[in-house]
């Protein structure tokens, strides 16, 4: 059986291609202003990349903020069931899920078997995740990339004391004019990140094994403060961006 999963998120749309218990290949796309367009793209590009014609495609679930645009999907589920479905994939041993996107961050426990036992969302407030990230690499004129790799030079983090994005813009701008080094701004948005995200994944009671998806656990200065403000080890998986994909996927089998 082969099964698609489509994770449209504000940023960017994953697909993932499952065939018989095993992940294929997955794709990821910049979203743009159209998530109908964005869910079709991505799904029409990971096929024709593994030659792959549509009419193999026994099911597809999509999941993602932007899942009820993929007109074509057979069904959809939410990112919490997808978040915890492809972890538990990627990792049978996983007990919890910490995944910052785009525009939220997620905290999911599970039980042994992989069932839900709580969860909270951040989606009222873009702080903590990676929009939060975009607008203070723009304000520092540094590349959203390098974040991760700067980070691990600093010396001394700087103070980020607010937790809105505007004013934390603010605050790194007085930094900047203070002559604050990019390397401890960096290294201070993120143990704020860390503060905040961790503060919410204690209240659902997460416990290790724990694994980091979307697509900010590739910026390892935040999974180092995630790390240090919860006295914690954190898995990342190769296929963290397109976890909630594979997840989608291995829900329509």
């Amino acid at each position: 059986m082969l099964t698609v999963g489509i994770d449209v998120g504000s940023i960017t749309a994953k697909a993932a291609v499952i065939k018989n218990g095993v992940l294929l290949a997955g794709k990821v796309i910049l979203t743009g202003y159209n998530a109908q367009n964005a869910g079709k793209n991505v799904f029409d590009s990971l096929l024709e990349e593994q030659g792959i014609a549509r009419e193999a495609v026994n099911k597809i679930v999509a999941t993602g903020y932007g899942r009820n645009s993929v007109d074509f999907a057979d069904r959809v589920h939410t990112e919490i069931t997808c978040h915890a479905v492809g972890a538990k994939f990627q990792d049978c041993t996983v007990r919890s899920v910490i995944d910052i996107g785009g525009q939220d961050s997620k905290a999911i426990s599970m039980d042994r078997e992989g069932r839900i036992s709580d969860f909270a969302m951040n989606d009222k407030c873009a702080a903590g995740t990676g929009r939060f990230l975009e607008v203070m690499a723009q304000a520092l004129e540094v590349d959203l990339d390098a974040f991760g790799e700067m980070s691990c030079r600093s010396d001394a983090p700087a103070a980020i004391s607010s937790l809105c994005t505007v004013f934390a813009e603010s605050e790194v701008i007085s930094l900047i004019a203070h002559g604050e080094k990019r390397e401890n701004i960096i290294a201070g948005i993120h143990e704020s990140i860390g503060l905040r995200v961790m503060a919410m994944a204690k209240r659902v009671g997460i416990r290790a094994p724990i694994m980091m998806t979307g697509g900010v656990a590739k910026n390892t200065g935040v999974v180092k403060a995630l790390e240090e403000k919860g006295g914690i080890s954190i898995v990342v998986s190769p296929n963290a961006q397109i976890n909630g994909a594979i997840g989608a996927a291995l829900l329509a089998t």
